[in-house]
């Protein structure tokens, strides 16, 4: 993997989690970088979700640091505000940084207590634990419930010279993204103004994350970031942005899928196709309603082609279309045409279904242009067991 220039990172076992596993890392940019980020939509946000946005504002978009725990949301607790408020600022003297260039991110258990001493008195070993080639160790830190850690690369060479691009994310459970979800972290070496960089997030995070589901949960914790540092000295010619951001876009689509590669308990990584509805945010309703359906994740879950489900929650989207001009696809195979059984080898699909990659297409034949993919993942028995003891 080739590094963004001019990150470094650093992780260490504070104790915040029983298991003695590193649990605080760092990501610090030698040079302040452009930030652009966005943050749950649950009205109940965690003190490292308000005071990140707070520090974002008072910066004007400049970040020097980032500072994450794990184990711990300090989510719907009495000291939340007061612990986020503390260790960000410990951070920024330790560094040498202006307090709200440090922006906090947390995941874990909500409503615990969260000891700010434990993460103030691993600070020193973290400031000097900090090299450029420790990038995955941030990405095994921030993980939960997570199998694996989820990490993801990018390079573009541009007219001026080549811009690297990393990201890392965490994300199992409670996952069913409004804007951001779980926690992420993209970089780049790339120099990008501020308003270039916020539209370029709002766009791509719509294309990655905003189409991705496990369980339909939303965290109280969400975050993802999009940092440019310009290290690099390359600054992309304005006709040079739209490669950057698909480039970006590649990124975030790697990690997204990821995270429903890894959902809690599941088998099976879902890739949802809809193609034919009114509009594009149409198209999305109805992915959306599918990845979420209990019923169509379970069928996947016993390879059981169940077609008449998966119409079934399309049609509970919200969106104007003609089951009569419909057709449902499983693993390439026609199961259901014009909203009517296709004939099909049941036994045949039953074993298709058995792979670790499914794919559902549904398509409204017509005049409609809208299309969308989204991911998710099976449900099975793994899940209820994982979060039925999450917190004990």
């Amino acid at each position: 993997m080739n590094l963004p220039l001019g990150y470094a990172y650093s992780a260490v076992y504070a104790g915040i989690r029983a298991a003695e596993k590193n649990d605080l890392a760092l990501i610090v940019s030698g040079l302040p970088a452009t930030a652009a980020a966005v943050f749950t939509q649950n009205r109940v946000q965690a003190a490292p979700v308000k005071l990140s946005r707070k520090h974002l504002k008072l910066s004007k978009g400049l970040v020097g640091a980032v500072l994450v725990n794990a184990g711990n949301a300090n989510c719907a607790t009495r000291t939340g505000d007061a612990v986020a408020a503390a260790t960000t600022k410990a951070a920024a003297k330790a560094l040498r940084l202006p307090v709200p260039q440090v922006l906090p991110a947390s995941t874990g258990v909500i409503g615990v207590e969260l000891d700010p001493s434990k993460i103030t008195r691993a600070l020193p070993g973290l400031v000097e634990g900090l090299r450029p080639d420790r990038f995955d160790d941030v990405a095994n830190a921030i993980l939960t419930t997570d199998l694996v850690p989820k990490t993801a690369f990018g390079e573009v060479k541009l007219r001026r010279g080549t811009v690297r691009i990393a990201g890392m994310t965490k994300g199992s459970g409670m996952i069913h993204p409004q804007m951001a979800t779980t926690l992420g972290f993209v970089m780049t070496d790339a120099t990008i103004p501020l308003p270039a960089l916020r539209a370029m997030l709002k766009r791509t995070v719509e294309s990655s994350y905003n189409r991705l589901s496990v369980d339909g949960d939303t965290s109280t914790n969400d975050t993802l970031l999009l940092l440019a540092n310009g290290a690099s000295g390359v600054r992309p010619d304005p006709q040079e942005m739209a490669e950057m951001e698909e480039a970006i876009a590649g990124v975030m689509q790697s990690l997204a899928k990821a995270i429903a590669r890894d959902g809690e308990g599941a088998k099976k990584l879902i890739t949802i196709h809809v193609a034919g509805a009114p509009t594009a945010t149409a198209a999305a309703r109805m992915a959306r309603a599918i990845a979420n359906s209990p019923l169509v994740k379970t069928a996947i879950a016993g390879s059981d082609p169940n077609w008449g489900r998966i119409l079934s929650a399309a049609g509970n989207a919200g969106v104007a279309f003609d089951p009569a001009r419909t057709d449902v696809h499983m693993q390439g195979v026609a199961v259901c045409k014009g909203g009517l059984a296709a004939p099909f080898s049941e036994a045949d699909l039953k074993r298709r279904l058995d792979d670790p990659d499914c794919e559902i297409r549904v398509t409204v034949r017509g005049k409609g242009k809208g299309s969308a993919t989204f991911w998710t993942c099976d449900l099975t028995e793994g899940y209820i067991r994982i979060n039925a003891s999450y917190r004990t």
